[in-house]
């Protein structure tokens, strides 16, 4: 089901922060698996500051890219810049620390943990004490417990689920659960924002939120969003620039008004010019 964003939600996400230089960049990646080629040469940019989508049909290499991006999938040809930095490889740890965070399009949180310990659990990179120290509860392991706790409460104010931030997460509907995930993804403060399918699965109205959420977390904290979505009203509404593939291959890249009159686009996926 398609949505258009409600005004209110597109008119109360001013920017705060103008666009960057480009913050990513990916040059002429091929990836394959054997004999199936999940990608070809492809190449786009992400400016800083910016929200930036990637669409397509079904098995047209979305999620691969992704998983190309913070490391998971090693691509056979190209390179990956961050930040300045050019990478011939990337590894899920190296992004991490590059400021790269990713939600996946299955949900990944501890079912059995309550909504506070799961965003507390992507305070990982930050935490320097030692096991030791913290058993025996040293100055560095109080302080950093003391520093985490404080982001982590930010973070779930800015959310709005406070009231349910002692309750497991195995018993929240969807939606409060993708918000969770939002949440520990934020909680390791990064500089890009990965979303696969962040809005899959869930009602017009847990949409809308979704979409605010996303909107706040770009203009409040000038994170970059790339993100992977089906939904082409929410696409359009809220991407700055949008990059379309088919088949593992580049089709489309502009803004939405330049991709939504793209005949290729139409032809492989819109299906009708909007």
């Amino acid at each position: 089901m398609t949505i258009t964003v409600p005004s209110s939600i597109l008119q109360s996400a001013e920017r705060a922060f103008p666009f960057g230089p480009p913050v990513l960049e990916l040059e002429s990646i091929s990836l394959r698996f054997g004999g199936v080629q999940a990608l070809t040469n492809i190449s786009f940019n992400v400016l800083e500051h910016e929200v930036r989508a990637i669409i397509g049909p079904n098995g047209a290499g979305k999620s691969s890219m992704l998983n190309v991006i913070n490391g998971i999938y090693v691509p056979q040809e190209g390179s990956i810049t961050v930040a300045g930095e050019r990478l011939s490889e990337m590894t899920p740890t190296h992004a991490a620390h590059l400021g790269i965070a990713r939600t996946f399009q299955n949900i990944a949180l501890f079912r059995g943990m309550s909504v506070l310990d799961n965003i507390m659990a992507g305070r990982i990179l930050r935490t320097h004490a030692t096991f030791l120290e913290v058993a025996l509860q040293l100055p560095r392991a109080r302080r950093e417990e003391t520093e985490n706790r404080a982001v982590v409460e930010e973070i779930i104010e800015f959310l709005e689920i406070e009231h349910i931030r002692k309750t497991p997460v195995s018993r929240l509907p969807y939606g409060l659960q993708k918000r969770v995930e939002l949440g520990r993804a934020l909680a390791a403060e990064p500089k890009i924002l990965l979303l696969d399918e962040p809005m899959a699965g869930m009602n017009i109205e847990e949409k809308q939120d979704m979409c605010r959420f996303i909107l706040d977390v770009n203009d409040h904290y000038g994170t970059t969003v790339v993100l992977i979505e089906h939904d082409m009203g929410v696409v359009m509404d809220i991407s700055d620039r949008v990059v379309v593939l088919d088949y593992g291959k580049k089709i489309g890249d502009g803004t939405p008004d330049e991709v939504r009159s793209n005949q290729d686009v139409i032809d492989a996926y819109l299906g009708v010019a909007h």
